[in-house]
């Protein structure tokens, strides 16, 4: 009776996919295919980008499924390196993750809801548009776990409806479209696959599917965990994979390449060839409430993190509060400050590079800890393995490291701030460590 009544409070393995659809569907499928064209002009290639990222957090969700299962305890990276590396590398990620991880992209998320709303409204001031939005969630997901699930839940069938919608349009009642045969691979599009233009682009492709390993962060309050949610991982990141294909195939159908490049609202301009000038006002406004299942599933998933770090260091216990209804109040109000912070600081192609190249990095030592934990563990129970063990996980090192390489030798400001970021958390364990 007990344990039902336990069950009774925690969420459904339904309510955890959609907490991975909304995570990775957000901002950076509307906004990055700008930043694509700039370095890539071939449809095939700009098209292999999203599947190439597809493959990448696949081949992720397939090895989180099986660490998540070994050591299932909310917490996500930060659990998982503790355990297999040492404690300083945990902290180092959850730090990443509370400071950087959640914060930024929510920010960035609700920033580009206010850009969206700003272009059909002139009249509002997208910062404070953006600031009222994310108080406005975090309120919902400190009053009632169960509230902001269903709230989760909702918002995001909504969001992949409105999506299929605009995908339905592009292709069917579009009267003008690009040349089909644009898109079958020509002999130099290969080498467009091959440079490290591509390499780069794939750090907003990264960032748009950035969200496949977010019921990860909240295992421990999941029904049947070890079960459930690598059933959450894998059906959330193919759904997820096979929307964005078809959705930057639907812009690059409907749009011509010079009138999206460069521009982080490339949603807005497709909607303007599909439905003309007030249509495609109207489909922005919309687009910008997409932004807000994104927004919620963060804030719902990444106080978990500094919730975890609260438990196991001492001197930062007051994050580990929970409220009457055990949601981590101070840590969901932590990362909503830290939000509404990024929201009138930051600049986006910025914090985007910056923040991904310290989250990729942090991803690959996970995935690579699958490897050492196999190695030194072996007797841990394991009640899901990772499909296609050793291959899956290897793709996911090998296309990880490459796209990092290019990331730090291309865009080296923005890598040596991330790193930058890891020896301000190397400072602060050691001094709460001594402090303990």
């Amino acid at each position: 009776m007990e344990l039902q009544q336990d069950n009774k409070h925690k969420i459904s393995v339904y309510t955890a996919t959609s907490l991975v659809v909304a995570n990775m569907v957000g901002t950076g499928v509307f906004t990055s295919l700008g930043y694509q064209i700039l370095g890539i002009q071939s449809y095939f290639a700009l098209l292999a980008l999203w599947v190439v990222g597809g493959l990448i957090a696949l081949c992720g969700a397939l090895s989180y499924g099986e660490l998540a299962a070994t050591l299932p305890r909310s917490g996500g990276e930060y659990h998982y390196l503790s355990k297999i590396y040492h404690p300083a590398l945990g902290f180092l990620s959850g730090w990443v993750s509370a400071t950087v991880g959640f914060a930024a992209p929510t920010a960035l998320a609700a920033m580009a809801l206010g850009k969206y709303a700003q272009s059909v409204i002139p009249e509002l001031n997208e910062q404070y548009l953006a600031a009222t939005v994310v108080i406005l969630v975090t309120f919902i997901h400190i009053t009632n776990v169960r509230v902001g699930g269903y709230f989760q839940l909702f918002s995001t069938s909504i969001k992949v409806m409105l999506i299929l919608f605009f995908i339905g349009a592009a292709l069917f009642y579009t009267p003008v479209h690009q040349s089909f045969s644009l898109f079958p691979p020509q002999a130099t599009d290969w080498q467009a696959i091959l440079s490290p233009s591509f390499a780069v682009s794939l750090i907003y492709v990264s960032y748009a599917y950035s969200g496949w390993n977010a019921a990860a962060y909240i295992s421990s309050e999941i029904r049947e965990p070890q079960r459930n949610l690598p059933r959450a991982l894998l059906t959330g990141t193919v759904a997820v994979m096979l929307l964005y294909v078809v959705l930057n195939f639907s812009f690059l159908y409907v749009a011509p390449l010079s009138a999206m490049a460069g521009k982080p609202e490339v949603g807005y301009v497709a909607a303007g060839y599909i439905f003309g000038e007030t249509g495609g006002k109207m489909m922005g406004l919309l687009i910008s409430l997409l932004l807000v299942s994104t927004i919620s599933a963060m804030i719902f998933a990444g106080p978990r993190v500094v919730q975890t770090m609260g438990e196991d260091l001492p001197p930062l216990g007051w994050l580990a509060r929970r409220n009457v209804r055990n949601i981590p109040l101070n840590g969901t109000l932590f990362q909503s400050g830290l939000t509404l912070f990024f929201i009138f600081t930051s600049s986006f192609e910025a914090v985007l590079t910056y923040s991904g190249f310290v989250l990729s990095l942090f991803t690959f030592l996970s995935v690579l800890g699958l490897f050492v934990l196999r190695v030194r563990r072996p007797d841990l129970p394991r009640p899901y393995r990772t499909w296609g063990y050793p291959v899956t996980p290897i793709i996911f090192l090998g296309l990880t490291l490459w796209t990092l390489f290019f990331i730090f030798r291309d865009k080296t400001t923005e890598s040596l701030y991330g790193l930058a970021t890891l020896a301000l958390g190397l400072i602060l364990y050691a001094l709460l460590r001594k402090k303990k």
